[in-house]
């Protein structure tokens, strides 16, 4: 994405697109990293295009990248790549958590890093490669958007909202914490020292520059790289507005945006996370399962025409059938339509009987999810919110929008659906002086010039509880 930004600008334009498809090998399940890498060089080539199109002297002031959490490579001695970094949804990591709370109990563990118990976190990656000759020979562990900076500048470092989500770093300090690694035989030596969203990271490389085509110096800046932080932080909330957000994509990542992390053992037993934010602040949220459903059931019927499809939904009966969206059975690919029918049958409620209603059956089970979340959020952090915005591609799904406002009983603002490239774009320009210092300013600049839509709740919250007492009574 290629961003223009000025103090009453926010333009982006897509320069390139290019395919993520993990690969099974009989090992594992890996990330194409090198495929992705060529990637990315191929979107700076279109990148320079597109900014030496308006003007052949222009060229681009910076470059930022953001990608998703917890996964990593390995570097040898020499700096190289040990192998393609597994990916989080492996399972290789079946039953670590139990032995890592042999040596650093549940509660223990929470109190200390904030983490809810996600069986991909890093942690338990670590352990899970603990014996590994690929482990033993590593001499540098860098998380997935460090590790693509690391090919453009020959830089090293290790981002902060990203770090946060290893479950092996102190959300009160910010920094790591040896309290959690000893004990598991963590080298927390392998990380290379900590970068701040706005921090630079080094310039592309001159060999970068001769295969993009692009005129240097071109300086790469350290932004918020988990996306959801990215994402975050392009929230259009107004200044002293009690918001709660969800993030909506292959995950939806609902909560709240807090000055300080919650590590109560009632938090812990709800499974919400902490994970740091831009200046200073928490990311309190919980993990669901998101438009992974839909997706991998449009992959199962063939990518039918969503927009059909989505209509057909909209015309059945609301709540009929209703699945767990946090329910970790639905994290691997595959049979994602059989699977949701099972879930159904196991629950004793009809069985979505064609994509339509099953559709119908995901959109409002997600919006049964969000609600959770919010009310949950608000109750666990001692706060009250008046809205929720939704902010990624789920804002492009009127109905799941319209069913989250009516699920919450509050006020939904849908927009933007690119949020991660525009906080990711934002923190970039602020770091050059193109935008105010504060975060408010960012998100006041994606208010004015950003599409939005509000949704207001529909009925009454009763028809929602009852759901969520049939699935509790399961």
């Amino acid at each position: 994405m290629v961003g223009r930004v000025g103090p009453l600008r926010l333009h982006l334009e897509e320069a390139h697109r290019f395919a993520n498809r993990p690969v099974r090998l009989p090992g594992a399940l890996h990330w194409d990293i090198l495929g992705l890498y060529a990637g990315v060089l191929d979107g700076l080539r279109s990148a320079g295009r597109s900014v030496s199109r308006d003007d052949d002297r222009a060229s681009l002031a910076s470059v930022g990248i953001d990608s998703w959490a917890v996964d990593y490579g390995l570097l040898d001695a020499d700096g190289a790549l040990l192998g393609n970094p597994v990916h989080y949804r492996d399972d290789r990591t079946q039953g670590v958590a139990e032995q890592v709370w042999a040596k650093v109990p549940a509660a223990e563990l929470y109190a200390a890093t904030g983490l809810q118990h996600a069986p991909f976190n890093t942690l338990y990656q670590l352990v899970a490669a603990r014996d590994s000759t690929q482990l033993d020979a590593a001499r540098q562990l860098l998380l997935i958007p460090d590790l693509l900076t690391y090919w453009l500048t020959g830089t090293r470092g290790t981002e902060l909202t990203n770090a946060s989500t290893t479950q092996l770093l102190d959300p009160r300090t910010r920094t790591w914490s040896p309290h959690v690694a000893e004990p598991l035989g963590i080298d927390l030596d392998l990380f290379p020292p900590l970068r701040h969203p706005g921090d630079p990271a080094g310039r592309l490389l001159p060999a970068v520059l001769a295969e993009t085509g692009l005129r240097g110096p071109v300086p790469v800046t350290t932004v918020g790289s988990h996306d959801t932080a990215s994402a975050v932080a392009a929230v259009p909330a107004a200044d002293g507005e009690r918001f709660a957000y969800i993030c909506t994509g292959t995950w939806s990542l609902a909560g709240l945006e807090l000055d300080a992390p919650v590590l109560t053992e009632a938090s812990r037993q709800a499974n919400f996370t902490n994970e740091l934010g831009l200046d200073g602040t928490v990311r309190y949220l919980r993990n669901i399962m998101g438009l992974w459903l839909l997706q991998e059931c449009l992959r199962s019927w063939g990518e039918p025409e969503l927009g059909q499809l989505l209509d057909a939904a909209a015309e059945l009966e609301p709540l009929r059938s209703v699945v767990d969206a946090g329910d970790p059975g639905f994290l691997s690919p595959g049979r994602m339509p059989q699977r949701i029918a099972e879930a159904c049958r196991a629950t004793g409620q009809p069985t979505p009987e064609d994509p339509a209603a099953t559709t119908r059956c995901i959109l409002d089970s997600l919006a049964l999810a969000h609600r959770r979340a919010v009310v949950d959020a608000q109750r666990l952090a001692g706060r009250t919110v008046d809205v929720v915005h939704i902010v990624g591609g789920g804002a492009r799904n009127a109905l799941l929008c319209q069913l989250t406002a009516d699920a919450c009983g509050l006020p939904v603002v849908a927009g933007p659906a690119e949020a991660a490239a525009l906080g990711n774009v934002l923190v970039q320009a602020r770091a050059h002086g193109a935008v105010g210092d504060s975060l408010g300013a960012m998100r006041a600049l994606v208010a004015r010039t950003q599409p939005l839509r509000r949704y207001v709740p529909r009925g009454t919250p009763e028809p929602w509880r009852a759901a969520e007492r049939r699935l509790a009574a399961h």
